[in-house]
């Protein structure tokens, strides 16, 4: 899930969820204490009687009121009877409340004297006069102060003119408790619903990122030591998981780098070690020729002739593989400079063919050149870089050549749009295992591993990189034991006619 939609859900649930919870608990809490009550005072009441507490007492006490009321219209001297006010305070304390009886002014009954006797002594000043208009003898009074009771008044004219008033007293803080401890369970279920929704929200999206967090952090820090042997995995679709995805595909570029750049290492040291190896063998044989010439041993125009050439040739190998180290650090870099101009097909390999028999003759390999191409053909072309790939191919056929007559063949061909050049040897082949290799920066042969004749190992990926960049395809087709025919393509020159 997305983090912005984990926020979005958060932010409703935070929302809309505490108050469906408030509600719950507002319900619970407040049925509890109205059963509560109910219990207490024994009769029905609902939420709203709790915003009126002294109509709330007042129905608690009703009953017995009523009763009252009655015994007074029918048999008023009762209510000097202390046995039978003390059945109907017996009644009243179980609803919080006693009764209190005045008689000309004075106290004349207080129920559970003992409980309530002080406050009958402070309450006496403050209660209602007999048949008193303040006094609503079913409404009750409320008495404030320190004494704090809803009371309900019932006058009785006694004999002899005695006036008596009973009072029923409820304690205001009993009622009043119950509606305190609901707005208190009220208040701490609130308190309680937000920490509770917080933290499960709070560890919600704390989940959604803490994983994803650490596994970067670990990949980071390996990243750092240069370890890439691991793998980051991340299946979700949020932004995280799409982070975690990113940085996998980063730490295998990363890996790719370090590996190609351990490779490009470790092939440039092959690279240096095979260049040394392949100056050297030349450099010796002048060496060698030089001295002969300096000792007197080249005594005839015949063998100084050879000697020379001899040493023209080994100078051109030395200059072949000087210039060859030098192109590859043009092709790392990209920066092969190529001047692009139209040449006519026939008359470049022509001389091309002419220059390299030359070479080939003087190491006594046969060569034979064959063109069929249209003698107005022409194609667009880097002459030099041209003439790079022709030698490169020729060098590497005479390099591996492991027959006593070699035999090297170019054939220039009509192909469509297209000129293809094949350049043929009958040296030792390459096997079709190695075949779609030997274009590859520093791939040699495992018959070359072995060869005195050393090699580069980049001649043939230069040939690769200058045909590809003149728009055009190499390939090879060889045989083991029979020899290797290299094959490339560079499309026409056509004039466009409108």
């Amino acid at each position: 899930m997305k983090l912005k939609t984990r926020l979005i859900i958060a932010f409703f649930v935070i929302t809309l969820v505490p108050f469906a919870l408030f509600g719950v608990a507002f319900w619970g809490f407040s049925q509890y204490q109205i059963r509560l009550v109910e219990r207490s005072f024994g009769i029905q009441v609902d939420l709203d009687d709790f915003s009126d507490t002294m109509q709330l007492i007042g129905r608690a006490t009703q009953d017995t009121f009523e009763v009252m009321k009655k015994q007074a219209s029918e048999n008023p001297e009762r209510f000097l009877e202390k046995g039978y006010l003390d059945q109907i305070n017996e009644k009243l304390s179980g609803k919080y409340s006693w009764l209190l009886v005045r008689l000309d002014g004075e106290l004349y009954y207080v129920g559970s004297a003992e409980e309530h006797e002080a406050d009958a002594q402070k309450m006496l000043s403050e209660l209602p006069a007999f048949r008193s208009f303040s006094s609503a003898s079913d409404g009750g009074s409320y008495i404030g102060k320190n004494i704090q009771s809803f009371v309900k008044q019932l006058d009785i004219e006694q004999e002899g003119g005695r006036e008596e008033s009973v009072f029923i007293v409820s304690a205001v803080s009993k009622i009043a408790s119950h509606t305190k401890m609901l707005a208190q369970d009220f208040v701490l279920s609130a308190i309680v619903i937000l920490i509770f929704t917080g933290a499960l929200l709070t560890v919600w999206i704390y989940s959604g990122i803490s994983k994803p967090l650490k596994t970067l952090s670990e990949a980071t820090h390996k990243i750092k030591n240069e370890d890439f042997d691991f793998e980051i995995e991340a299946d979700g679709t949020d932004e995280l998981s799409e982070l975690c995805r990113d940085f996998e595909e980063m730490r295998k570029r990363l890996k790719e780098q370090a590996e190609e750049k351990e490779t490009f290492d470790r092939q440039s040291k092959e690279l240096i070690s095979n260049i040394s190896h392949d100056l050297k063998t030349p450099i010796t044989a002048v060496k060698g020729y030089v001295e002969g010439i300096m000792d007197g041993v080249a005594d005839t125009p015949e063998k100084m002739d050879r000697y020379i050439r001899t040493i023209y040739i080994k100078a051109n190998d030395m200059d072949r593989l000087i210039n060859e180290l030098t192109f590859y650090s043009k092709i790392d870099t990209n920066r092969i400079p190529y001047h692009f101009n139209k040449i006519n097909v026939a008359d470049y390999f022509d001389d091309c063919a002419e220059e390299v028999g030359l070479e080939l003759r003087e190491r006594n390999i046969e060569f034979s050149y064959i063109n069929l191409v249209d003698k107005d053909t022409v194609i667009i072309a880097d002459a030099e870089q041209m003439k790079r790939v022709v030698n490169n191919i020729i060098s590497n056929s005479v390099k591996y050549m492991d027959k006593p007559k070699g035999n090297v063949q170019i054939r220039v061909k009509d192909a469509g749009d297209f000129i293809q050049v094949e350049i043929e040897d009958n040296g030792k082949g390459i096997s079709n295992k190695e075949l779609t290799s030997i274009f590859e920066r520093f791939y040699r042969t495992d018959a070359s591993r072995n060869s005195a004749q050393g090699g580069s190992g980049i001649g043939l990926s230069i040939v690769k990189k200058i045909i590809e960049d003149h728009g055009g395809r190499i390939w090879a087709n060889s045989k083991v034991g029979q020899g290797t025919t290299m094959s490339f393509v560079i499309r026409k020159y056509q004039v466009q006619v409108d």
